[in-house]
């Protein structure tokens, strides 16, 4: 059985998706970009903020779910530009205290709404 997981603390859907469904004890989240929940604004000009702001979208979700950062177990990053990868790479690992999670980082040509950056988690309880 699935649950779904929405909350209007981050970005509310712009396709036929949820923020993330809970299956079992494991959470799994959509991609989250730099949109800003409250004003619906997106927010591309400087990484170290548009990475916050995913991050931020992202502790959101997990925090609908009961979880937080310490019950992710892989996160997948997509960035525009691989040369980026040590500032995304600083702002993320300031979200994990311990026990980082697995991860993957792919650079890739296109990312919805031109964002230089999308993640998306998987979580259990």
């Amino acid at each position: 059985m699935k649950t779904i997981i929405n909350t209007d603390k981050a970005p509310a859907p712009i396709g036929p998706y949820n923020q993330a469904v809970k299956v079992g004890n494991m959470i799994f989240t959509s991609g989250q970009i730099a949109l800003d929940p409250k004003t619906g604004e997106l927010h591309t000009t400087d990484i170290v903020t548009e990475t916050k702001l995913v991050m931020d979208n992202v502790e959101a979700i997990l925090k609908e779910a009961g979880m937080n950062f310490s019950n992710v177990v892989k996160s997948s990053i997509f960035i525009k530009d691989m040369n980026q990868f040590t500032t995304i790479n600083e702002v993320y690992g300031s979200y994990f205290t311990e026990n980082e999670p697995a991860r993957e980082t792919v650079e890739v040509a296109r990312l919805p709404k031109d964002v230089n950056i999308e993640i998306s988690v998987i979580a259990a309880e």
